[in-house]
């Protein structure tokens, strides 16, 4: 495989059009071996572009679709007896994939939301005594509708912690559109395989070892310490959160080309990757206050 993180971009905007940013930020999300929260309304293209990264990425897919009525089980597998052998066989459910599309996920009760927690923060399954790996690479892609809709179930911040990212696509533009109509874009199923597992795990590797200078680690520590002391928040970021900001900083900087961070990769990140996480104590929402944050320690915002 000889396709660059710029050719994965370009291949991935002809699938979903207009949508340059929030196409960084997933594959940032995924580079940094975490996972991705998508909030938007129904039918701006979460499920296309979840399947048509699967694709290019040459990674095995399962898509499910959440519903109030669903149990862990149906997300992570059950043990059912088998007659043959006489004894109880574990049979996997479709988080055994590599890139998992968990569609309308607030839909979900709480409960099957948290057999979610282990698979992403760990990477394994865990049933029956036993401990059950996930796929290398791993990654969700979670999609959320708005919390005015009816019957879904806000996240808890356990959960919302999980993603290493959130963002919303948005309605794209007119011309974008015109495109959409004219049948310009590439549908998924028709997208050949531009990376394997080997070289998206090389490029995970290439990703940790993006150089963050002293200064920006000063940067990142000194926001965590502002988030945790200021009357507006009423709760900081955390040592997880804090790491994200950072491998997300060098993923983004990696699809730019570069070996190591500037303040202006750390610009484009925080608010996607704290908006979730910090909670205010006033009636800000969290991308506004992580907003504010950033003016008041760095000096500029997003």
């Amino acid at each position: 495989m000889t396709v660059s993180p710029a050719g994965l971009l370009d291949a991935l905007g002809a699938v979903l059009l207009d949508k340059e940013r929030a196409l960084r930020l997933i594959l940032s999300g995924f580079l940094a071996g975490g996972h991705v929260l998508v909030e938007d309304v129904p039918g701006v293209g979460k499920t296309t572009l979840s399947l048509g990264l699967a694709r290019l990425l040459g990674l095995d897919f399962a898509r499910v679709q959440m519903t109030a009525d669903m149990l862990p089980g149906d997300i992570l597998g059950s043990s059912l007896f088998d007659p043959r052998e006489q004894r109880f066989v574990f049979h996997r459910g479709p988080i055994f994939h590599a890139v998992v599309l968990m569609d309308e996920i607030n839909r979900a009760s709480p409960r099957s939301q948290s057999a979610l927690l282990e698979a992403m923060a760990e990477g394994q399954v865990s049933a029956d005594g036993q401990s059950f790996p996930l796929p290398k690479p791993f990654f969700v892609i979670a999609t959320q509708n708005p919390q005015e809709h009816a019957g879904v179930f806000p996240l808890p911040e356990s959960q919302l912690d999980r993603f290493t990212l959130r963002l919303s696509l948005g309605y794209p533009s007119r011309e974008a559109e015109r495109r959409l109509l004219a049948g310009e874009n590439r549908r998924p199923i028709d997208l050949q395989a531009l990376a394997d597992a080997a070289l998206l795990r090389q490029w995970q590797v290439e990703v940790a070892a993006v150089f963050l200078s002293p200064e920006l680690q000063e940067m990142l520590l000194a926001l965590a310490q502002h988030s945790r002391e200021d009357a507006r928040v009423r709760t900081g970021l955390s040592p997880r959160g804090l790491l994200a900001l950072k491998a997300s900083a060098q993923a983004w900087a990696f699809l730019a080309g570069r070996d190591f961070v500037t303040p202006d990769d750390l610009r484009a990140v925080t608010v996607p990757v704290l908006g979730h996480r910090l909670l205010s104590g006033a009636s800000l929402s969290g991308d506004a206050l992580t907003a504010l944050l950033m003016q008041d320690t760095w000096g500029f915002g997003p």
